[in-house]
């Protein structure tokens, strides 16, 4: 690699336990939309949750053309340390030697990879929900195949964690941090919907200003301060944003799960002060690593249907405390402020109904794409 060039990452998904998968002899054909395009890349696959070593069997990359197939001539051969095989030890990810591809930004790619062994539940499936359309073979190495054969499909990524491309050296990459929210779940399937990735889109669609690459670190169900299937925002932000290629800015939306406190647990119930606490600690490690740290105000969720009973006026209390002093902190370098960008103006502790989905937690369609049109690009010039 030349001194005027880095590697960057254009797409993440945050490795967390999947839920109910197994896999024996089957070959996955994951589909990920990148930010920036280039002509050469490499590939992360996680075993992060794994109770043991994970056999890669072969993996392919490529371009996608429609469903399960892919651009002919497209499918590059995936190495690691020059060998096709690969074994990942538990909790660990590979990352494949670079290879020639040429795709352009906002596009799909196709990543295969063939899972030679039997993977029960109890191995530790590495995944998590992908509100896209996702391949899985019937028994078998398919992953040469241009036209994969479709055993079923699946809206989860498996394993596949990050792509990189290499990018000129001005290039930055900003990483998004946060739960369903930032996920877009309950978004229309295959729409891209997100908040990151409408950023993506307008940060490709500019005139001037850096060229900066989108990583969605999202994660349902996500929370500051205490694990809930995934790692909590504390215990993962090294993972998901601080070792991420090329990484120069962070926008970090959580706390909302905090608020809810799923598990009905006592001493999960969190004050406003124990959450600042928790943000203030992700500003403080981000910074040190030279990253600009952006932080999110939360929206809504006036008594929302996804989890009744979630809301309460104690919890709204604790939400107005955290969202005012992030407008007001200096610990951040920026701040982004979902909740105004969402909020009904007649009735501020809800959202504004054509951007709520119709559980009053998550965004509809148009609520995503909105809080994407909230971030001031020029934050990241």
């Amino acid at each position: 690699m030349t001194d005027n060039a880095h590697w960057v990452g254009t797409w993440t998904a945050a490795p967390a336990p999947a839920e109910g998968a197994a896999f024996s002899n089957h070959t996955l054909r994951m589909m990920p939309r990148v930010s920036i395009g280039g002509s050469t890349l490499r590939v992360r696959i996680s075993n992060a949750c794994g109770a043991r070593p994970l056999a890669i069997g072969a993996a392919r990359v490529g371009v996608r053309s429609t469903g399960p197939a892919l651009v002919p001539g497209s499918n590059r051969r995936l190495t690691f340390g020059g060998e096709p095989r690969a074994t990942i030890a538990a909790g660990s990810l590979v990352v494949s030697d670079p290879v020639e591809l040429a795709f352009a930004p906002l596009s799909d790619l196709a990543v295969s990879v063939h899972l030679p062994a039997d993977l029960p539940v109890s191995f530790g499936i590495t995944g998590r929900y992908a509100r896209q359309t996702n391949y899985i073979s019937p028994p078998g190495d398919f992953a040469a195949e241009e036209v994969m054969p479709v055993g079923r499909l699946t809206d989860d990524w498996y394993f596949v964690c990050g792509i990189d491309v290499v990018a000129p050296s001005a290039t930055g990459a900003i990483v998004a941090v946060g739960d369903s929210l930032t996920d877009a779940n309950i978004s229309t399937h295959d729409g891209h919907h997100s908040w990151p990735s409408q950023l993506a889109r307008r940060l490709v669609a500019r005139r001037g200003g850096r060229l900066m690459s989108v990583m969605n670190q999202g994660l349902g169900g996500n929370r500051i301060l205490h694990d809930i299937r995934g790692d909590s925002g504390l215990r993962r932000f090294d993972r998901d944003v601080l070792a991420q290629p090329g990484v120069t800015h962070t926008v970090i939306m959580l706390g909302t799960n905090d608020l809810r406190n799923r598990n009905g647990k006592p001493e999960e119930e969190v004050t406003a002060a124990q959450m600042i606490a928790g943000l203030k600690q992700l500003a403080v490690r981000g910074q040190a690593r030279g990253i600009k740290v952006v932080g999110g105000t939360l929206t809504p969720f006036e008594n929302e249907t996804f989890l009744p009973g979630a809301w309460n006026p104690k919890r709204e209390a604790v939400r107005q405390e955290v969202n005012e002093w992030l407008r007001k902190t200096d610990d951040f370098d920026a701040v982004v402020d979902f909740d105004r960008a969402l909020r009904d103006p007649d009735h501020p502790t809800r959202m504004l109904p054509i951007y709520d989905c119709g559980d009053h937690l998550h965004p509809s369609d148009l609520g995503y794409r909105t809080m994407g049109d909230a971030i001031d690009l020029s934050l990241f010039d």
